[in-house]
């Protein structure tokens, strides 16, 4: 008798879709492309060429080589925004990533309301940066009002001040990113812990955390780059005020790396391309940070 032959309806239908796909994906991948290329590649590469330039608009660019670099490492302004940032962006990711994951551990752990408390925590996410500012500075001078100052008055207010705005408008997001995390953990591996006669403190550090390195190298990503290009909250919390004379020039005391680039844009048309390099150094440090980050991290992620 003749054995009839058994076809693999699932490889054949996975065939039928993945054919026109194979054939088809140029057409749906060049839209896209062109996109990319006009609003992003192109753009990055003429700001590179333009920091290597005097210019007042693209078109009347001028060479001058590495002139706008030292002009831009030479402006005290720029390397007390670094300093400035650096201390920012240690603060903000220990700070948020730490009451983000208090929050989202407490919220997992079965308790009436978790569901209200998670979309109260989230909400301040959904309001605009230059909005929380101007709300903050509202509530800062309130409060030292009664202390005869104001915020733009003393750096260490002005800096702490953006601290607290960042961390309440930022915890909410990374409080959700850890709840998908811990609600990832296997059961059987909590399971076996109690069995084993493990303590809360004991299955929080060797099991839970292991588990979660996934969403904490997202959130540890997320706010590093976040704090390293926070501009709108900056510009309309303090605006880098107090300034004070530093090294012959004027320093705003509580300005960060990207607003101190878009003030010196705005200085006048001579100080144009050396905005421009202080961008590209931006860049440059932001992305070496944010790789350097990411690789440390994932090196602790549990592997499935």
């Amino acid at each position: 008798m003749k054995r009839k032959k058994h076809h693999d309806t699932s490889v054949l239908s996975s065939n039928l879709i993945r054919r026109p796909i194979r054939r088809w994906f140029p057409v749906f991948l060049l839209p896209t492309l062109v996109c990319f290329c006009i609003g992003f590649l192109w753009p990055f590469v003429q700001g590179i060429y333009l920091s290597f330039c005097n210019f007042n608009t693209p078109k009347d660019a001028t060479w001058v080589g590495f002139g706008n670099y030292v002009k831009a490492f030479k402006d005290a302004g720029f390397i007390h925004a670094f300093k400035n940032t650096a201390l920012f962006a240690i603060v903000s990711i220990v700070l948020i990533n730490v009451l983000a994951f208090t929050i989202a551990y407490a919220l997992t752990q079965k308790m009436r309301g978790a569901n209200l408390f998670r979309t109260v925590f989230f909400m301040p996410n959904l309001i605009g940066g230059v909005v929380l500012g101007y709300i903050w500075s509202m509530i800062f001078d309130a409060i030292l009002k009664h202390y005869s100052t104001y915020l733009t008055a003393n750096a260490t207010y002005g800096f702490w001040g953006l601290v607290i705005l960042v961390a309440w408008q930022q915890i909410g997001y990374m409080m959700i990113i850890y709840i998908a995390g811990l609600q990832a953990v296997p059961e059987d591996m909590l399971e076996a812990a109690k069995i084993d006669g493990a303590s809360k403190s004991q299955t929080l550090f060797r099991v839970v955390i292991p588990n979660v390195m996934p969403s904490i190298t997202i959130c540890m990503f997320l706010t590093l780059t976040n704090s390293f290009k926070l501009f709108d909250q900056n510009l309309a919390l303090t605006g880098g005020a107090p300034s004070v004379m530093m090294n012959g020039g004027k320093v705003n005391m509580t300005e960060l790396l990207a607003l101190n680039i878009y003030s010196t844009y705005n200085i006048n048309k001579n100080w144009h391309g050396a905005a421009q390099a202080k961008a590209v150094v931006f860049f440059i440090l932001v992305a070496s940070l944010a790789i350097a980050q990411l690789s440390a991290t994932r090196k602790k992620e549990v592997q499935a």
